[in-house]
């Protein structure tokens, strides 16, 4: 079997497998709009925002970084739950190793978090004021995030052996990057410890380059954005393969060396 044939039967599996959780898909997108819509409406009274931007049209980038986020992270739960209940076994005896299985379903996961933050992207024009080259400036930016997203929930899965571990531990990580982001807030306005995780946290990143595409003010270069969430992609990707080797190769050298 060759390996791209792996990554796009991985693909195939893990997409097929989503859409039929329907419930996860609308949970997804319903939580960035709870965000904007409901939480939004109320800090718009209080808020008070650098040019005056209202705090639901602040907060609309985030949301759709939301979507992103939590649907490409939690997708990787597909690789815990194939651990384990032995699929996983069986799909790395298959000739074409580890790395196109890897690959695979990071894609897969990149796809659904493009879906769910796409959608939430898409009603844009319903909420706030966006032309056509924000929606397509969107999707360039979206389509980063996700894959960000998808090899941060690959890099979390990848040792993990139990689904219960897996939904305790992501939520763990992922409201402290999703709030310490400028999401939801200016990160200007942050505690000098704070404002310092914003700049190592990609989420940072990941929302400052859709405020591009949405004519939003913004902290970084979109060459910085992109340039740290490529980064973040192969860091991410390169130490899930290391701590994913089934046989635990890496590790046994390290101990070999030491030894």
């Amino acid at each position: 079997m060759s390996a791209l044939a792996t990554v796009r039967g991985i693909v195939a599996r893990d997409l097929i497998r989503s859409v039929r959780q329907r419930s996860r898909i609308l949970a997804g997108v319903a939580r960035p709009f709870m965000w904007v819509l409901l939480v939004g409406a109320g800090f718009d009274s209080i808020a008070r925002l650098e040019g005056g931007i209202p705090y639901h049209a602040f907060a609309y980038p985030g949301g759709v970084v939301m979507g992103a986020l939590f649907g490409g992270t939690l997708t990787a739960i597909s690789t815990v739950y194939d651990r384990e209940f032995g699929m996983l076994r069986l799909m790395l005896a298959s000739p074409s190793g580890t790395a196109p299985l890897l690959a695979g379903r990071t894609l897969s996961a990149a796809l659904v978090g493009l879906l769910q933050g796409g959608i939430v992207l898409l009603s844009a024009p319903l909420v706030i004021g966006v032309d056509a080259a924000a929606v397509v400036g969107g999707f360039a930016a979206l389509a980063l995030a996700a894959l960000a997203s998808g090899t941060i929930g690959l890099l979390i899965a990848s040792r993990l052996s139990s689904v219960e571990n897996f939904g305790g531990i992501i939520n763990m990580v992922l409201f402290p990057l999703l709030f310490v982001s400028g999401a939801l807030y200016p990160t200007g306005g942050m505690p000098v410890p704070l404002r310092a995780l914003a700049r190592v946290n990609p989420v940072t990143y990941m929302v400052d380059l859709m405020r591009h595409a949405f004519h939003q003010p913004v902290e970084f270069a979109v060459a910085t954005d992109v340039a740290a969430l490529l980064a973040t992609t192969v860091l991410a990707f390169s130490l899930a393969a290391l701590l994913f080797d089934p046989e635990q190769r890496f590790i046994r050298r390290s101990i070999q060396k030491d030894n």
